[in-house]
């Protein structure tokens, strides 16, 4: 049965994913190690899943349990990718897909990132997500759904 496992700490499309989730009768598994607390949203479909304060301990979890048929929701591209590893897709915020075709270039720029962090330059993180960026991340978790549940049916 496909499910949507949620990378809790710092994810600022929840609620989307409880409504689409609640709509198509799916799972969601929020991982958070309980740094930054997070309020259960008393949903039947919707399991919070707290995890030791261990550095990686809720991408750890979430890539122990993900499998094929799975969707991810992180903006953690080293996650995403042992997710996609698992046979399961992986979605940020932002309704960025990632895939097998473009997971290397991405962690290739979150490494180019880190470097220039440590020569004590300055990166920006993510801009903060618009009206627009939730509209277009629902519709891509819509497809990314319906994609995972053909990939849970296939043989």
């Amino acid at each position: 049965m496909t499910a949507i496992y949620v990378d809790g700490d710092a994810c600022p499309v929840r609620d989307e994913v409880y409504r689409v989730a609640a709509r198509l009768g799916l799972a969601v598994l929020v991982v958070a190690n309980g740094s930054r607390p997070l309020r259960p949203p008393g949903l039947p479909n919707v399991r919070m899943v707290f995890v030791g304060q261990e550095a990686d301990a809720a991408d750890d979890w979430i890539a122990a349990h993900i499998g094929r048929g799975d969707l991810c929701v992180t903006s953690d591209i080293p996650l995403a990718a042992r997710c996609l590893a698992n046979g399961a897709r992986a979605l940020a915020p932002n309704g960025r897909v990632f895939s097998a075709a473009n997971i290397g270039e991405a962690l290739a720029g979150r490494e180019v990132a880190r470097h220039l962090r440590e020569l004590g330059r300055t990166t920006s993180g993510p801009p903060p997500l618009t009206r627009h960026d939730r509209s277009h991340f629902l519709s891509v978790l819509d497809t990314e759904i319906r994609r995972a549940l053909r990939d849970a049916d296939a043989p």
